[in-house]
């Protein structure tokens, strides 16, 4: 039974042709795929302009047209980076929804999280330290990235995990990975042990109550201009 209304025919072909075989991403070429479509090449290549925006496939020269596991993140990403561009505004909204995103997936994603997990947060961390202490002392943006993206790693949802990833590109084409006030940032990472401190005894009680005191921190300064989180 097909849910689609008006679906584009590649979009169609797409779905009702998914392979159980992981390796199987390989596409027939577009002379091919227009005849089994019976649609024109113009047409088809217009879909597939779409559907790569999508980031439903990839095209190359040699390889050819290859299906991508499904991600959430490029549909958003294109709509939030001309939403950033139309309103600035856009963003703080986004961010709103980002963390209360966070806030609701607190525990289902942190009771799944993995040692290997654990140890991955604890790096980062010993990481993130090592720069701020530094000479000279350098933000420990990929490791904030990092860190967010890790605890939440292992929730089987894409579009809780694509909106989340959206973020932070939205985070960097903002530039708010430059900013460099040292005490706010050093605010914020004490958070960040917090809550791994917490993960890793178990107590997500605890670590849930450090993840909401670090979100009001962001909106105590963001007045300021400096939300760093």
């Amino acid at each position: 039974m097909s849910y689609w209304r008006n679906p584009s025919e590649f979009f169609q072909y797409l779905a009702e042709n998914l392979s159980n075989a992981p390796d199987d991403d390989q596409l027939p070429a577009m002379n091919a795929l227009s005849e089994e479509l019976d649609i024109s090449v113009a047409r088809l290549r217009e879909q597939l302009e779409v559907a790569k925006a999508l980031g439903f496939v990839d095209v190359k020269p040699r390889t050819g047209i290859r299906r991508l596991p499904y991600s959430f993140l490029p549909a958003v990403w294109q709509s939030l980076a001309y939403a950033i561009e139309v309103d600035r505004g856009n963003f703080d909204l986004f961010t709103s929804l980002r963390k209360h995103l966070e806030m609701c997936f607190w525990h289902e994603a942190t009771e799944g999280l993995t040692p290997e997990d654990h140890n991955q947060l604890r790096e980062l961390m010993a990481s993130a330290w090592a720069k701020m202490k530094g000479t000279p002392i350098r933000i420990p943006h990929n490791e904030h990235r990092e860190f967010h993206l890790v605890i939440f790693r292992r929730l089987e949802n894409p579009f809780v995990l694509g909106i989340l990833e959206a973020y932070w590109e939205a985070y960097e084409a903002v530039g708010l990975n430059v900013y460099a006030d040292y005490n706010y940032l050093t605010e914020v990472w004490n958070y960040h042990q917090e809550m791994v401190d917490a993960i890793v005894a178990g107590d997500l009680d605890t670590g849930y109550q450090a993840l909401v005191d670090h979100t009001d921190l962001l909106y105590h300064r963001l007045g300021a201009g400096s939300p760093e989180w």
